[in-house]
């Protein structure tokens, strides 16, 4: 059965292919292992079924690139991706969410987030360096939006043309970082800045759980225990601990 078929907005489905693709261009692009557990999961929620796809992958310079879709009933669906550096090197955190319903995008955002005082100076002359495209509706940014770059998009696409604008961005924003990735090099485990790199993926994810409309979402559909090891394993699982 075609996504058509299924209800499935089409933005989901154009920006999850944008994003796969993506991956190709990627250095030394390598599965990464996801418990059986979370790879697909079906729940429901308010008497819907809910359903959770995660897809993963690592390279060269990242340390987890992380697709998430999911579909509530034949209304709420959700793509969510982040792709998280490794501290060793100087890249930043790619970050894509959209959030549609009854055929409707809400929400759009996209940006290449910092994780130490500022963007790597290659990627922030790149992304000032970008086509320019407008939306008419621009949105606020949440509480916890401090996380994000000078360069963040988030936005409610007003028709099919700027959905289709919105994927154009989200490739503009993979082709800077998979420049970035092919360029970058990794420094010492215990060299200050990746030290201090590491330190502030860990506020990164910090900030992202502060979210707590994805919380209650998972606690009501599966249970608080299970929520909270999804978040923190998956969603936002910490770097791992510097040797």
């Amino acid at each position: 059965m075609s996504s058509a078929a299924l209800g499935i907005h089409p933005l989901m489905d154009a920006l999850a292919e944008q994003i796969r693709s993506s991956w190709e261009q990627l250095p030394d692009l390598q599965p990464l292992d996801v418990d059986p557990e979370l790879e697909a999961i079906s729940g429901s929620l308010d008497g819907e079924a809910l359903f959770i796809r995660n897809e993963l992958r690592q390279c060269s310079g990242l340390r987890k690139l992380h697709l998430e879709t999911a579909r509530l009933g034949a209304g709420l669906q959700i793509l969510h991706c982040v792709f998280f550096p490794d501290p060793r090197y100087d890249l930043p955190v790619f970050g894509a969410d959209i959030v549609a319903g009854r055929g409707v995008v809400s929400a759009a955002i996209v940006d290449l987030s910092p994780v130490s005082g500022g963007l790597p100076a290659a990627v922030a002359t790149r992304l000032g360096a970008l086509p320019e495209r407008r939306f008419s509706q621009e949105r606020e940014l949440p509480e916890w939006g401090s996380i994000f770059s000078p360069f963040v998009r988030f936005v409610r696409p007003a028709d099919a043309e700027e959905e289709q604008r919105f994927v154009g961005v989200v490739g503009d924003f993979l082709t800077v970082l998979g420049a970035a990735c092919r360029e970058a090099q990794p420094q010492p485990i215990h060299h200050p800045d990746t030290v201090k790199r590491h330190k502030g993926q860990l506020s990164y994810c910090r900030q992202q759980k502060r979210n707590d409309k994805t919380r209650r979402v998972l606690e009501k559909a599966f249970n608080p225990a299970w929520a909270d090891r999804y978040i923190e394993e998956l969603l936002f699982d910490d770097p791992a601990p510097l040797a």
